[in-house]
């Protein structure tokens, strides 16, 4: 273990510690469910990072998840023809890479269909339940979150109404801390030619976001209620298609609507932040950003102040701590797909002093910690719960911040468990990735 492992060691504590002298009722605080996240995060930070053979598990994992990916860009190729070739046309975000969500929400809809995701989320949730001692509802929606966006709310719709606010704190936290499956490409793609091991670094990241969430959550708002379901696993009735190909059908008309809708909020922040510092910098007389460029402007040095302190916190090396805070900034304002593109230009430019700053910083991107995501999170589960739409208003920042928080203390895990030998572990399959989706 070398320094900066033992500073993201400490940095873990310090952001505990934070959290609770934020807590709206310190004495409440359920350190066994906080013992038990972290133990559960740093088991699988071991298992991952340091256990006998997690190299080559972690490589296959990776080079898994890249084939699929090729996979995926057969209909692609078909559809857009050369223009799904960045080697002819240069990287389009929309064309290269938002494609992904469609073909793997089909894909989720077909694993849903076959009754496997249902099985491998109730394992999870079982986990969460019996060992954090939480409530059964609250834990089936985190551990869905690992896999799925939004939807998964609406598999525990028929608790929402009796839910305290401490677990509907906690879903929506769960919602924020985590990404759907369905993205998780979208970023394989940026990061695959200067990161080729980023897939397994992603899935890893998704599973350590979870226990994380429900953390922070009950120490940020603590449970003073009595949860209905609480520890005790719930039976949640999802609805199965008739067929397979209707479920494929159904998951990619899924996958449209959350293509849209990424394709809409993309437009509309990042137009609104440019458009903000161009109203700053008028005001300040300062250097104009150049249109279509992000990260210059005054919001994102201001919000890459803000969190430099807190990157230096969970391990990042101080020489690279203002980039990692400017892109933590970034994801806050604009979501995590323009700042894992930043992340990428940034390696690919050479300009991170220590290998192990990437990979924490792409630990703590991995996740809808922003303001679009709070908007959706809060919006969707008050459609399905309308009269919980005041106790959803209520503690929506708080879990934004929870969410955050959590993001950082994934990204201390990993920076804990670091070791260069799993940094850049790169394969053929990824190089075949990067062939036609870079940076």
């Amino acid at each position: 273990m070398d320094i900066y492992n033992l500073v993201s060691l400490v940095g873990l504590v310090v952001l505990l510690g934070g959290a609770w002298a934020l807590s709206t009722a310190r004495r409440q605080v359920c350190w066994r469910t906080v013992a038990w996240g972290i133990g559960i995060q740093l088991a699988v930070g071991a298992l991952v990072f340091r256990a006998p053979g997690s190299k080559v598990a972690f490589e296959r994992v990776n080079d898994a998840v890249v084939r699929v990916i090729d996979a995926a860009k057969a209909g692609q190729a078909l559809l857009f023809g050369p223009l799904a070739d960045p080697q002819k046309t240069g990287f389009v975000l929309a064309l290269q890479a938002l494609p992904l969500i469609v073909f793997f929400a089909a894909f989720m809809g077909l694993l849903y269909y076959w009754r496997i995701m249902p099985a491998v989320i109730r394992g999870f949730a079982w986990v969460f339940t019996r060992l954090m001692r939480i409530s059964g509802a609250e834990s089936f929606c985190a551990a869905s979150n690992i896999f799925v966006g939004i939807e998964s709310t609406t598999a525990v719709r028929p608790y929402l109404a009796a839910m305290t606010r401490s677990e509907l704190c906690t879903i929506l936290t769960a919602g924020m801390a985590t990404v759907a499956s369905s993205t998780m490409a979208v970023y394989v793609c940026f990061l695959g030619e200067s990161f080729p091991s980023i897939a397994g670094h992603l899935v890893s990241a998704s599973l350590l976001s979870a226990p994380a969430a429900i953390v922070m959550a009950k120490i940020l708002l603590p449970e003073t209620a009595q949860p209905l379901t609480l520890g005790r696993s719930i039976r949640v009735e999802i609805e199965r298609e008739s067929n397979a190909i209707e479920a494929v059908i159904n998951g990619a008309m899924a996958g449209v609507r959350l293509l849209v809708g990424v394709m809409a909020l993309l437009i509309a922040f990042l137009g609104l932040i440019a458009l903000a510092e161009l109203a700053l910098a008028a005001a300040t007389g300062t250097e104009i950003p150049a249109p279509g460029t992000l990260g210059g402007g005054l919001i994102s040095k201001l919000l890459g102040y803000v969190f430099y302190p807190l990157a230096v916190v969970i391990g990042v090396p101080p020489a690279d701590a203002e980039t990692a805070g400017r892109l933590f900034g970034l994801r806050l304002v604009a979501t995590e797909i323009p700042a894992y593109q930043q992340l990428a230009a940034a390696m690919g430019a050479g300009q991170f002093h220590h290998p192990r700053s990437p990979v924490i910083i792409a630990y703590v991107l991995c996740g809808f910690a922003h303001v679009a995501s709070l908007a959706i999170f809060v919006g969707g589960t008050a459609a399905l719960v309308p009269e919980r739409r005041k106790d959803l208003s209520a503690v929506a920042l708080r879990a934004l911040l929870a969410a955050t928080l959590a993001c950082l203390i994934t990204g201390a895990v990993a920076g804990v468990f670091y070791h260069e030998s799993l940094t850049i572990a790169a394969s053929q399959p990824a190089a075949a990735v990067t062939a036609t989706c870079p940076r």
